[in-house]
């Protein structure tokens, strides 16, 4: 029989909580269930007005993983949707608004992907992002290094950087903009990624080239792009461990001396949470967003 739970006053049908889905550690489909709602607080403001993308992996990383950008079939009516531009015509996306509706999404066993813009302003970036992402033998250790460089030259245009995990294998850079258009936003994010290249020529490639990326980190600019979205804070990822894309302090960015450091799993969030809130609040806070020179 298939548990029924209320959520804010909503009927959720919860499926298959005994499935393992990520199986290195045996964390089942129940105990995902269970991380959003211990951090759904946190959460919540980062999904909330931003048109989700599901990346989804009902059966584990080893099963089948796709991308759902338009409503779910057997969405409930109670689920907010809104209509979204896209170059081939305008689409119908899900709005993650409540606990109900974190708890329906992640009961489709679901990475979530964010734009950096909000539903009212679609392609008016709120937010700057730079994906860094090593290519091997470097690791996160070296993408903390070029984090640090970028935090500095952000700064020295008045924007104030953040720092979170990728929940995979290197780290990820937001700072609050002043609405601006996604165009030019992802045009300064590109003039910062090739400054980077020519500061750190030996650790850092702009190009996304395959055969330019071993031993450098890769400082992905194209994210900023309004069609783009990158994987939402707190996310757990379709990984065979249970990462998360766990927001850093610049102290952890500093000392990371190996990767270990900044691998975070669920377990490992609720206890930061508690101790230090959302790392990420002050994105929140419209008096502290940086203007694009």
């Amino acid at each position: 029989m298939t548990p029924i739970t209320e959520v804010e006053g909503r009927r959720l049908a919860l499926t298959n909580l005994d499935k393992v889905l990520h199986p290195a550690t045996g964390f089942t489909k129940g105990e995902v269930l269970h991380y959003y709602a211990t951090v759904a607080e946190a959460l919540l403001p980062h999904l909330r007005d931003r048109p989700v993308s599901f990346l989804r992996y009902p059966d584990g990383p080893d099963g089948q993983v796709f991308f759902t950008k338009n409503v779910p079939p057997g969405t409930p009516a109670w689920v907010t949707t809104a209509e979204v531009p896209r170059t081939e015509g305008p689409a119908r996306m899900v709005l993650v608004q409540n606990l109900a509706s974190l708890m329906w999404a992640a009961n489709l066993v679901t990475e979530f992907h964010t734009p950096q813009w909000t539903i009212g302003t679609p392609g008016i970036a709120a937010r700057i992002v730079f994906d860094l992402d090593p290519g091997a033998p470097a690791t996160v250790v070296e993408c903390c290094e070029v984090a640090l460089w970028l935090r500095e030259r952000l700064a020295a245009d008045g924007i104030e950087a953040y720092a979170k995990s990728s929940g995979s294998k290197g780290l990820h850079l937001l700072a609050s903009v002043a609405p601006t258009p996604s165009a030019d936003v992802s045009a300064y994010a590109k003039e910062l990624a090739v400054e980077a290249e020519k500061a750190l020529p030996r650790r850092v490639v702009h190009r996304m080239t395959r055969n330019l990326r071993p031993g450098k980190v890769f400082v992905d600019w194209s994210q900023n792009a309004g069609r783009k979205t990158t994987a939402t804070p707190y996310t757990l990822r379709a990984r065979a461990e249970p990462m998360v894309s766990a927001p850093v302090t610049w102290d952890e960015v500093e000392g990371c001396g190996s990767p270990a450091q900044l691998a975070f799993q669920a377990t490992d969030i609720p206890p930061r949470v508690r101790e230090f809130g959302d790392l990420l609040a002050p994105l929140f806070d419209p008096d502290r967003a940086g203007r694009l020179p």
